[in-house]
């Protein structure tokens, strides 16, 4: 089976990079510092023009959680044709209850959505809020998901490995399983060794600094310490270093 790194993009500079670096497939945001929110149209069409890849399409309207409105789940719908039909290969998504629980009515929709453009739909890490992540993964099976983004309920990937590996071991003829949080050259070999996973998301993240951040009295900086001034950004080093790795897993497992 060919193993596949992700990127996750968060502008068409960053997409750039990613398939300089060698990447088949990105995951395309905006607001990576809120853990990824829709992207725009423009960039959208940029890097589908510009470059060859696979790109799946956050549709996240805001950050903090997964349980979304009626008005929001109603621009959702609406972002989700708009970036199909302006070339996204599959979208990425992910709708939970206020208990946790997958919300599996609007997975449902969603997921026919993309499927009647004949695109990949992809649940993301809300996946890893759930309480029981095997009960949970049958019902986004049942919903016909392609694919499901998660770092094994843990904050990194290689904290969830038993998670991962018990899903990949159950479901893994079902449905695809794609790591991400946390994963770089070090360490996806073994974490791909460890799971049986064929597919891992990395961020692949640089940081740029942007002296305007800051002013005398003001500040629109996001993160801390050495890097207050700066923005994050995708690394084709990093990118180059880690499609590497995933390739030499290929080479042992063909």
């Amino acid at each position: 089976m060919e193993k596949i790194a992700e990127i996750c993009c968060g502008s068409f500079e960053d997409a750039k990079q990613a398939a300089l670096g060698g990447a088949k497939r990105i995951e395309l945001n905006s607001a990576l510092f809120m853990g990824g929110l829709t992207p725009s149209i423009g960039t959208l069409k940029l890097v589908k023009e510009q470059c060859h890849l696979d790109v799946v399409a956050m549709v996240r309207p805001r950050g903090a959680g997964f349980c979304y409105s009626e008005l929001e789940y109603e621009t959702m719908l609406e972002d989700c044709r708009i970036l199909l039909e302006n070339g996204a290969d599959g979208i990425a998504f992910g709708f939970l209850n206020p208990d946790c629980s997958v919300d599996v009515g609007r997975t449902k929709e969603f997921t026919a959505l993309i499927h009647s453009y004949r695109k990949v739909a992809v649940f993301h890490r809300a996946f890893d809020c759930v309480e029981n992540p095997y009960a949970s993964i049958e019902q986004i099976i049942d919903a016909k998901v392609d694919r499901v983004l998660t770092s094994g309920l843990r904050e990194k990937a290689w904290e969830g490995i038993p998670v991962i590996a018990g899903l990949q071991k159950r479901y893994g003829s079902a449905i695809q399983l794609l790591a991400g949080s946390g994963i770089h050259a070090g360490n996806a070999a073994k974490i791909m060794e460890q799971t049986g996973i064929s597919q891992v998301h990395s961020s692949c993240k640089d940081w740029h600094i942007d002296s305007t951040t800051k002013g005398n009295h003001v500040s629109y900086a996001y993160a801390c310490g050495k890097f207050e001034s700066s923005y994050d950004v995708v690394s084709r080093v990093l990118v180059q270093k880690l499609v590497r790795v995933v390739e030499k897993q290929y080479e042992h497992y063909k």
